[in-house]
This record gives structure tokens, sequence and C-alpha cells, in this order.
């Protein structure tokens, strides 16, 4: 049998002809091996990851995405912001008057401006042109460039803007005076609350979250803006990001959207996890309460990349996690089940409209399609059908007013606790919607017509209104008993707001449950990071070893708060501080640069060799970097200088820290804090060159140490003047906020170090104010060790024997061990022994 290779024919010679099949068959071919070299070289190409997104403004957008832009037209993100004219403002102008805590303000026009005469940032009437509105329901506000930008700025630049506190009520059709929350009282010019203080500032507080491209660009040198943005309104890139990228891949001929930028923009649909935190995240970038970090969005960047958002704290939240002041429904939202559970905004939200996207429970049971009557029906909510009992969202979304008539519901989204409320003080919406069954006093509170208005005067120390409340709360509680079983049979402690409640009221035995909150990964980010938070007052071998655990925890707020909580640990053994410097190096190359920047200033005090033995000096200075980029963002901030100096100091800087406290006095010269940094380092000077002068005395070269005397004696009147200065700060902010004990401390701290700076006949006064600070600081927190014991000292100085005994004794109560309390108690018992004999004679 012949063999395969010898059966195999030899090849012919080449034919001149080919018959036409051959020819077509090749042509096809020909054809696509070049379609797929195309559609391959297509695919390969891309733009580079790092591409410079830049805005391209919302026309670029109708074009492709005409019904979209025809949902937004007339939306609240439409009508976030825009220039006063006929069709802009729903206020009347024409002659009317509004008298506000002895200020009559008129508004009124001329020569076709919106006018209105008010007081001016020097306490007279003036005529001020109303440049700008805000929003269009249920109230308008209204702008004032009171500072034109500088000659020279970019063409359509503005200036100083502020935001009246006289606004447009445009549900009532009337005018009313905005006062902030809990001032019923004039506001002084000086007041960064007046309407032309810094926290009515449009550049700073405002407007990058009513405006698309916001650039603030603050003139450090002269304090001035020149602020602009691409639309003057909240527009399509504001959500999607800046859309160079995406238009020009869509006008490309390619095939394909972009291999590494995909459309271009952030991605906010699909099914996936990263695109259901993008959208939330997206919305949260201003629907939140956070700190920036870093204002410009590229591909890539996430929210903690941008932001970092408020924790729960006892002056936003309560302790349970409902919305007290504004939190602009991020925070509430992350505690929810629905987030965890994967719902987005635009699942209750059209995203181009922003209206819900049905009416009533609907609303709801479009997703909770369980069996028929299950959740929308009497059997569920035991109240009538169609009653206001029987909505879903006054149940499980109660509202709160802020802004005098702007309800907002709490997007925590919670099964009502009346039993919450009975052991701890918090809202539940049951007692909200059967308010009338109160016994309130309403002849002592006229004003008071809200549950959100009685649950704040019931914060205030209102015992009668607090009375008042929990019987209806308690009535509540009954009732939720007898239809859904006994909640008695609850644990005490199984919702993580008994363990918040305890650190708040500085309880001695809240470490152990804080470190519980913590290691509960079924708990919510935003709550385990807010338990790690108030870990840093509690700090014990176990509670560091647990923040050390959770720096690399998967959500980015509890790793900044254990670095936080680990930031300036008291005195622990060489082998943890070396284990918790470890730690923390890890987290300056963090995905998120919140992180980065958090982990930068937790390590700024260390020793520059530490950090160049473990490879890190370049990690550090990086994110060192991006921290003090965040802080020039605000350069127009007093707080950002005050923030800069303290960072300088870290690092050992001392020149451009006394530089950044002098910048903070000089845009801020009411604002509280750098005075007293700038003192410290001015005393430590000070100090250091009287020693030195002292030594040149003894060295006999008595010319030199003359030279010295100079500068010694200016710079103590100088420290005596900021001392003075800083005093009537805080004396004006005790009188603003006289129940915040942090503040009535540090009211005490300044005087009593004033009374040590000053003659023997002038300091009597000053310790007497002091030891009465101290002692409110005291009352207010009972449980606090340090104000407990500053107020024991004091009262040992002053010989105040009846209040330093009892001082100490409170301090043995809180730890009976402490060597420090005990042998504080020594002191005293030996100082007062003698008057103690003597009054036995």
């Amino acid at each position: 049998m012949a063999s395969r290779k010898q059966k195999r024919k030899q090849p012919s010679a080449p034919s001149t002809t080919m018959p036409r099949w051959v020819l077509l068959a090749g042509g096809s071919l020909i054809f696509m091996l070049l379609a797929v070299s195309l559609v391959t070289a297509d695919w390969y190409y891309a733009m580079p990851s790092n591409t410079k997104l830049t805005y391209v403004g919302r026309n670029s957008c109708i074009e492709c995405h005409q019904s979209e832009h025809a949902k937004w037209e007339g939306s609240y993100h439409d009508q976030a912001m825009d220039i006063a004219t006929e069709e802009t403002v729903l206020a009347d102008f024409d002659g009317q008057e509004i008298e506000h805590y002895g200020i009559t303000s008129k508004m009124f026009r001329r020569d076709g401006k919106f006018m209105i005469n008010t007081e001016g940032p020097d306490g007279q009437m003036q005529d001020f042109e109303i440049k700008y509105v805000f929003g269009v329901s249920p109230l308008q506000q209204y702008m004032v460039e009171i500072e034109p930008p500088t000659p020279g700025s970019e063409e359509g630049s503005i200036g100083r803007v502020q935001v009246l506190r006289v606004s447009w009520d445009t549900e009532k059709k009337q005018w009313f005076y905005l006062s902030p929350p809990d001032v019923k009282e004039k506001l002084e010019v000086d007041d960064p609350l007046h309407w032309t203080g810094r926290t009515q500032n449009w550049n700073h507080y405002c407007a990058d979250c009513h405006s698309t491209n916001l650039q603030k660009n603050h003139d450090l040198a002269t304090d001035t803006f020149h602020t602009t943005f691409s639309e003057i309104d909240v527009s399509c890139e504001t959500c999607h990001g800046p859309g160079s990228a995406h238009v020009k891949l869509a006008k490309s001929t390619s095939l394909f959207w972009d291999r590494n930028l995909g459309y271009g923009l952030k991605k906010l649909k699909g099914d996936s996890t990263e695109a259901q935190l993008n959208q939330v995240e997206s919305c949260g970038t201003c629907h939140s309460r956070r700190q920036v970090i870093c204002p410009d969005f590229q591909m890539g960047d996430n929210f903690y990349d941008q932001y970092s958002n408020e924790l729960i704290s006892q002056h936003t939240y309560y302790c349970d996690g409902q919305i007290m002041d504004e939190d602009y429904v991020y925070g509430s939202f992350l505690q929810s089940k629905m987030f965890h559970k994967g719902i987005r905004c635009t699942d209750c939200h059209d995203p181009h409209s922003t209206k819900l996207k049905f009416e009533g429970n609907k609303l709801c049971t479009s997703c909770h399609q369980h069996p028929a009557g299950k959740y929308d029906s009497p059997a569920h909510h035991f109240h009538k059908t169609g009653s206001t009992g029987a909505s879903c969202v006054e149940c499980h979304m109660p509202e709160t007013t802020y802004m005098e008539v702007d309800p907002r519901r709490d997007h925590s989204i919670r099964v009502p606790r009346p039993d919450l409320s009975v052991n701890l003080g918090t809202p539940n919406a049951c007692t909200q919607c059967h308010l009338d069954l109160a016994e309130l006093p309403q002849e002592e509170h006229p004003e008071a017509k809200r549950y959100d208005q009685w649950m704040a005067l019931a914060r205030g120390g209102d015992d009668k209104v607090r009375q008042a409340l929990a019987k209806v709360d308690q009535w509540a509680l009954d009732a939720v008993d007898q239809w859904y079983g006994d909640t008695s049979k609850i644990p005490k402690g199984e919702h993580f707001a008994y363990k918040l409640k305890q650190a708040w009221d500085n309880q001695p035995n809240a470490g152990e449950d804080l470190i519980e909150l913590v290691r509960d990964t079924q708990q919510p980010g935003i709550v385990r990071a807010s338990g790690m938070m108030y870990l840093a007052n509690y700090l014990n071998e176990e509670g560091v070893r647990t923040a050390l655990r959770y720096l690399s925890d998967e959500d980015p707020q509890v790793r900044i708060a254990a670095i936080e909580t680990l930031r300036d640990l008291p005195a622990v053994a060489p082998d943890v501080q070396g284990q918790v410097l470890d730690a923390l190096l890890t987290r300056l190359s963090d995905e998120d640069r919140a992180v980065r920047t958090e982990a930068a200033w937790s390590l700024a005090n260390q020793d520059a060799e530490a950090l160049r033995l473990r490879g890190k000096s370049e990690a550090f200075q990086k994110a060192l970097n991006e921290a003090i980029v965040q802080l020039e963002r605000d350069s127009d901030q007093p707080s950002a200088h005050l923030s800069q100096g303290v960072l300088y100091e870290r690092i050992g800087d001392v020149a451009k820290a006394e530089q950044a406290y002098r910048t903070a006095i000089r845009i801020g010269p009411n604002f509280t804090g750098p005075r007293s940094n700038l003192i410290s380092l001015l005393q430590q000077r000070q100090d250091m060159e009287e020693q030195r002068m002292r030594q040149l005395v003894v060295q006999g070269n008595r010319p030199a140490a003359e030279q010295m005397t100079t500068g010694l004696a200016e710079r103590a009147v100088e420290i005596a003047r900021f001392r003075l200065e800083e005093l009537d700060n805080l004396k004006r902010d005790v009188s603003q906020q006289p129940d915040f004990a942090p503040l009535q401390y540090q009211f005490g701290s300044a005087l009593y170090l004033a009374a040590r700076n000053t003659t023997p006949e002038s300091a009597g006064p000053f310790y007497d104010e002091a030891f009465d600070a101290y002692k409110k600081a005291k009352e207010l927190e009972p449980n606090s060790v340090q104000y407990a014991y500053m107020y024991a000292l004091i009262s040992q100085y002053l010989e105040r024997w009846d209040e330093a005994d009892q001082a100490v004794a409170d301090l043995l109560e809180i730890d009976p061990n402490n060597p420090d309390f005990r042998g504080l108690k020594q002191q005293i018992d030996a100082r007062h022994s003698p008057r103690q004999e003597q009054q036995r004679r």
C-alpha cells in the first residue's frame, strides 16, 4: 500500500487564468481579513486612562439626549440658581417691607433691577441689588454681590456674593426672615451668621452644589473672589462628570466605545455594585454633609477621592441615626437597609426631572410586591386605609422641617421604634403624627407648632415638654406592643443607639460596647465608623488592637475613623507604638485620597528618619501634598489656615505655621482659634529668648542682652493683645452657645491663662470666670474626665475646698484606681486639713 506521502499530488504550474468562483472567494476572504484587521485595530486603539477630562456644556449633550434634556428643563436642578430677572424672581418687590429683630428691610425695584434696603456689613442701612436667585420651592433665596471681582479677572467672573436671610415663601407668597437654627435674636454685623458674614458666603458654602464646574478662585493676597462656572445651574456634567471624552468618542468613526474609558463618563447605570455605588455617591457629592478633599473629578475617582462625609455625631443626628440637623440625606441613606440591598436613588426619583416616579404608596409597593395586602393594608399599619397613618413614608420616612418652611424626609427608611424613644429620648413617627395627644405647654412656647420644634425644646432641657412627649411615646409603645408583640423582650443594647448614647454621655464603661459595635460587620459602615470615632475617648489595649485591625476595613469611612483614633496616642508600650506606626504607613498608599490625607495628618509629627528607614518618605510626601492642596483650596476660610498651621507645626515647620496662623487672623479677625495657637508659638520663642538673654547677662555680654529687650517687649505686648482678642471671641461664642461643653472648657482655659499672665491685682476676676466656665463644662458633661479634672484643679488652686472635695470624689467614682486622681485627693486633703482642724476646734 502506497504511503500517504506517495499519494499526494505534486503541485502543477500556475495557470494564467482562474475560474470566476475562485476569484470571488479570494476577494471575499481578503475583505473579511481587512474588516477583521480594521475592527481589531479599532478595538485596540484607546484613549489613555489618565486623559484629562474637561467640561463641554449641556449643548453638547442635547443633540443625542433630547428626551433627558426635556425632563431636566424646569426641574429643581435646572432652577438651582439663576440670574435675577422678571422670569426667575418669584417674590413681590413692589414696595414690600419686613421687620426682623429691629431691622426693617424694604424690597423695591429701581431701573428694572430688584433691590433691597437692609443692614449692610458696616451696620448701616444700604441699598443692594439682587443679582441671583436660589431655588423655587418651597422657598426662594436672593443673593447680593457685595464686592465685585478684581480688575483683570476672567470674563464672567463673580466677586464676593452673600445670601440674604430675608427670603420668600413660595407656598404662602410672603416674605420671612430665615434665622439660623436655635438663634432667635438680632445678629450683630461681626457675627459670622449675619447675612454679610462668612457662613452666608455663596462662593464657599453654596456655589459648588448649585452650579456646574465651579471654580472658587479666591485671591488670598487681596482676600477677593473671581469665581467662575461653566453653567449657572446643576446641569448634565454635574452628575455624569466632564463630557469631553464622551463627546469625542460619540463623534468618532469607531465601532466601539473606548477600551480604557468606556463611555467617557461616570458609570451610573447597570446592575453592578460599582454602578450602584457610583450613582448614590454621585448624588451624595451634593446631598451630604461632607468635607471637600479634592474638588476636581477625573475618571476612576469615587466619593472618597473627592469628599469625606460626616459621621453620626450628636450635633447632627439622634443616637439612633435619625436626622436632627440637616444631613442632606446621604448619611441617612447609608444607614438604610435599602442601600445595602442595592437600591439606588433612581429607583425612586427620576434622575432628570428629579420627581418621584410614583405617587403615594405605589412608590414603595412597586418594589415591595409581596402577597396581596401584606404591607399596604390595615393588617400591617393598623390605620384606616387612605389615612395619614396608612402612608408608608409617614411611618418609615418622617419629615423634619429645615429653613423654617422646607420639610425633608429621613432617608434612613427605618421602622418606627417608640421603645427607643421611651428609653433614649429619640423621636418616633407615631408621636410625631399624634402630637395632639401631648399636654404641651403651648402658652410657654407659642412659636412651637411642629414636632421637631418640641423635640428641640426637650433636647434643650425643657422638662415640661420632655415629660409631655414621654407620655405619648409610652402610649405609642403600648400600641406597638399590642399590634406587633412585646418589645420588652428585645434585648437592651440590641440597637446601636444604646452604644452611641453611652459614649455621648461619657459613660466610663462605653469603650467595650464601642469595640463590639465596630466589630459588628452587619452594621452599616457609617455606624461602625461612628463607633470607631468615639472609641478614641476610651482607648485601652483592646481598643488600640481594634483600631489597628480595622485600619484595613473595606469601608473607607471605617479606615478614616481608625486613623483618627490612633492619632496622638497616649503613652503606650514601644512595641505597640511600632505596630501603630507600621499600620498607619500602609494607609499612605490607600486607594482613596480621603484615607491617604488622613494618614498624612496622623504621621506628620513622625521623625523623617523613621519614615525613610521604612521606605515611606515618598508616599508620605505625596499624601502630605494632597492634604496641603486640600487646605489651599479653601484659602478663603480662616479655619483652613488654622488647620494648615497645625499641620506645619506637626512637621516642625514653625515659620510656615506662624504665617498660617497670622493669615487666618487677617482674613477672619473674629474667628476663634488661630490666636491661641499663635500665642503658644510666640510664647515658646519668648521663653527661649529670655533664657538666652539671661545667659548673655551671666556671660557679661550686657550690650547683646540689651539689644534683645526691645524685641522681647514688643512680642510680650503682641501676646497680651492676642490673649484679650481671643477672650473677646470666646466670650461671644459662649454667649451664643452656652450649653456647648467644649466651648465652655476652652473659655475657662483661656481665662486661666489670662489670669496667670497678668498682675496679681488684676487676676482675680479672670480666675473667678475661669472657675465658672470649668464648672459649667463639668455640669454639661458630668462624665467627662477631662472637664472634671480641670474643675478639681482650679477648685484646689482657688482654695474652694468644698467644690474641690466634691470634684475629686466625682473623679474617683468614674475611675477609683486612677493614680492621678488619688494623688490629687491626697494633695487636697493635705492642703486643707488645717482648715478642717480649725473648724473642729
